[in-house]
């Protein structure tokens, strides 16, 4: 089975919820994608703390299978971090609030992606960014994504050592991974 979601189709649905109060706008959208993409997002997801590469949030997981993810992730008190490298393409489509990046190429200047924007992280490349307080991202990723959780889970399990944490989101992605491997999805 090929990719299920379609980046630009995600980018219209986050953009619909522009202007809405956080909390309303991160549920909204997580009805809107459940609508579009039937059986293949979690309706009701639930929150997980998120500390990786140096970033502290909170993610709902919506969507895991071995070739793709799709995660509400954001924060009431901001975050600054690198985002790592991975074997897989990341796209962040900013609900509400602001995400400040810089890269290797370009390290004075800095991007900054607003409410109905979205910002990619190419496969093998890295960015230094920064998600101001009430960000609130619909973020996808296709690839390899097995390949990234190292780097996912090495703070908060060698950081923090929260062991409940990184059940939480074991249990979680791998629920939904195999949920999508019975129905033929990698």
């Amino acid at each position: 089975m090929a990719s299920v979601f379609d980046p630009d189709r995600l980018h219209e649905i986050a953009r619909g919820v522009v202007g809405l109060p956080a909390r309303e706008a991160v549920d909204e959208v997580v009805r809107r994608v459940a609508e579009a993409y039937p059986g293949h997002v979690d309706p009701k997801p639930h929150w997980i703390f998120n500390v990786a590469a140096g970033a502290t949030g909170v993610m709902a997981v919506l969507h895991g299978s071995l070739s793709e993810y799709l995660i509400v992730f954001g924060s009431p008190v901001g975050t600054e971090a690198y985002s790592g490298r991975y074997l897989l393409d990341i796209h962040d489509f900013v609900l509400c609030g602001q995400m400040w990046t810089y890269t290797q190429d370009e390290v004075i200047a800095r991007v900054v992606t607003g409410p109905g924007e979205r910002a990619l992280l190419p496969r093998g490349q890295a960015k230094g960014f920064r998600i101001l307080e009430d960000t609130w991202m619909l973020e996808y990723g296709r690839g390899i994504i097995p390949a990234s959780l190292p780097t996912a889970l090495s703070d908060i399990l060698m950081g923090a050592f929260d062991v409940e944490t990184v059940w939480d989101t074991l249990v979680t992605y791998g629920r939904l991974t195999v949920k999508e491997l019975l129905r033929g999805k990698l």
